[in-house]
């Protein structure tokens, strides 16, 4: 070993001389890093991405691989925290160390470690909701080694464009925001509204994400949406003013629990009797999220035309025919009627208790 170290030293030796020569006017700092044998524990997960739905259960993997050279530690820390849109901050979701175990904000009481060994930090997420979505970060700290892997939890789901009463490019952020939340949905984020563009969705009209960009998203380029001479893509503003800025929304929504419906009636009904009639049944009348995630997600086909809460009239198509969609499956939007004196049916929600 001594004889290697030596050759080892004089190659260096030899080394910096050459470059001293060479470059004489240069001032060398020398400075070796030597690391023995690596990390002594690290973090990975199997899964780069897990999908499950509204409602529904998932588990998203983190496992620890640790130098069994190290003394067992009971106060061996894992965490759990959810990354928010724009990266910019992290949200506490759970915590553990030893026998000590928190759950934070709206997952307290719906989330808690798989450990089906000392050495599975995998988090479990029960009835998940649509805000559930996103990318999470597991930490695991030992003593003074620490390691971290992220894992996405993705939705099935759908993404929709929408604009309010008011019209076309009324909602500020915030508002947008609401009004998704009011039609049972969330904003979309970038990946879903690239997915819904994969799927086929052309919109003309451009929308807020939940990163704060404005976008839109065309499979047939035309003079009004960027150009006939451009390529197919997403058509991105860039970051607006979440207040003063004014757009469409994009919105995402899932699976839910209960009745979508349209209601068998007697008689076409304004506004106010749509509602009373829902109630009466039972139910609410329903919101235009439902309303995309039964024709979606459940491939309901109905050609009547009826009220939903928003104000607004539309009828989902998945089998096109004459009369009701000839050329696409879609939801078909009829405007925002007057709610006193135009007589439609009416679609209802009832919800599983």
């Amino acid at each position: 070993m001594i004889p290697v170290l030596i050759c080892v030293l004089i190659s260096l030796s030899v080394a910096t001389n050459d470059l001293d020569s060479l470059y004489p006017e240069l001032e060398h700092s020398r400075t070796i890093y030597v690391t023995e044998n690596g990390p002594r524990l690290s973090v990975v997960s199997e899964q780069s991405k897990v999908v499950s739905r509204r409602g529904g259960n998932a588990t998203l993997p983190c496992k620890i691989q640790r130098d069994q050279s190290l003394a067992p530690n009971r106060k061996m820390r894992i965490k759990w925290t959810k990354l928010t849109s724009d990266y910019l901050k992290e949200v506490d979701v759970f915590v553990a160390m030893d026998y000590h175990k928190r759950s934070y904000g709206s997952f307290h009481g719906r989330v808690h470690l798989q450990g089906s060994s000392p050495m599975d930090a995998s988090l479990v997420i029960t009835e998940i909701t649509l805000e559930d979505y996103g990318k999470y970060k597991c930490e695991v700290i030992d003593g003074l080694e620490d390691g971290t892997a992220v894992v996405s939890l993705d939705l099935e789901g759908i993404v929709f464009p929408y604009f309010p009463r008011l019209g076309r490019y009324n909602l500020n952020f915030y508002d947008a925001e609401r009004a998704c939340r009011d039609q049972d949905s969330i904003v979309a984020s970038f990946d879903q509204l690239y997915d819904a563009w994969r799927g086929g969705m052309d919109w003309c009209n451009a929308g807020w994400l939940n990163d704060g960009s404005v976008q839109y998203p065309i499979t047939t380029p035309r003079e009004p949406c960027g150009g006939k001479n451009t390529v197919p893509g997403i058509r991105n503003y860039g970051l607006r003013d979440k207040d003063k800025n004014h757009y469409d929304v994009f919105c995402f929504t899932s699976h839910y629990k209960g009745r979508f419906y349209y209601l068998i009636h007697p008689s076409k009904l304004t506004y106010d009797e749509a509602v009373r009639a829902c109630q009466k049944d039972g139910a609410q009348i329903a919101k235009v999220g439902q309303m995309y995630a039964a024709w979606k997600l459940l491939g309901y086909d109905r050609c009547d035309a009826g009220w939903l809460a928003d104000g607004s009239v539309r009828y989902p198509i998945s089998r096109p025919r004459r009369r009701c969609s000839p050329t696409e499956a879609a939801v078909r939007f009829s405007g925002f009627p007057d709610k006193k004196h135009k007589l439609y049916g009416v679609y209802c929600f009832k919800g599983n208790n």
